[in-house]
């Protein structure tokens, strides 16, 4: 069985003072939760948030992660500075690095292979803008962030990768794919780690779903065959929203 995986992603919010507030609420809200629970935070708020966690369930995330060891990359932070900071997940490939920064494919396997390298946990993050998906391009979309963004990758690395599958047009707009349709895409994603990494990789992959689950939803989604955890943006902000996600099997 794999064990789901529920992690926060803050995006550019909460001061460190804040953040520690918000963790401070939540850690007795989750302390009996069944799933991995990460909250990925802004980079100065790591080691706030890393202090605040000390001795709860919840892991440490960051957003992002550069590609190499050190040097003249200014705005960049590295491997060994999450680390330090006590991170142990970060987010790769998110669909607004892709859309506002100038994220790639390529740019994705680079910072895939230098968190792995490090040791860092990575939460790599596909999937289709609304147009692609007007145009029935989903599959392929997704085929060629799967084979590129994880190029070079063993099945061995996959022990430490999670995947996310986040429906850009479902992003902060308060629409979502029907659990069904979830469940399917993100059965192709798995399908696809099956036919180049094997099926016991595949098997053993957690894959998320990163496209607006909230309270309301997140027990049918995750009552779904392939779906293994959220990816959660802003309901990730409030605590109790959060803790009953994290929690949705009470619910």
């Amino acid at each position: 069985m794999r064990k789901p995986i529920i992690a926060g992603n803050w995006k550019m919010n909460k001061t460190a003072t804040e953040a520690v507030k918000l963790i401070n609420e939540l850690k007795p809200l989750v302390e009996r939760a069944k799933p991995e629970v990460v909250v990925c935070v802004p980079y100065t708020a790591l080691w706030a948030a890393g202090e605040a966690l000390e001795g709860s369930k919840i892991k440490l995330g960051a957003e992002n992660v550069a590609w190499a060891d050190s040097g003249a990359f200014t705005g960049e932070i590295s491997a060994e500075m999450l680390l330090e900071a006590g991170v142990e997940y970060v987010i790769i490939g998110h669909s607004e690095r892709r859309q506002y920064f100038g994220e790639t494919d390529e740019s994705v396997n680079k910072r895939l292979k230098q968190a792995l390298k490090l040791g860092l946990k990575p939460i790599v993050c596909v999937g289709e803008t609304l147009e692609e998906r007007e145009k029935n391009r989903t599959r392929r979309v997704l085929k060629k962030q799967v084979l590129e963004g994880f190029k070079d990758i063993s099945a061995e690395d996959f022990k430490d990768i999670v995947i996310a599958y986040e429906p850009v047009w479902a992003i902060g707009t308060g629409k979502t794919a029907t659990a069904e349709d979830a469940n399917k895409t993100i059965g192709f994603i798995r399908s696809l780690v099956r036919k180049v990494w094997g099926a016991e990789t595949a098997k053993a992959l957690r894959i998320q779903y990163g496209g607006s689950m909230k309270p309301g939803n997140a027990k049918e989604l995750m009552a779904m065959r392939h779906i293994d955890g959220g990816l959660i943006g802003g309901a990730s902000l409030v605590a109790k929203d959060f803790a009953d996600i994290v929690n949705y099997k009470e619910r």
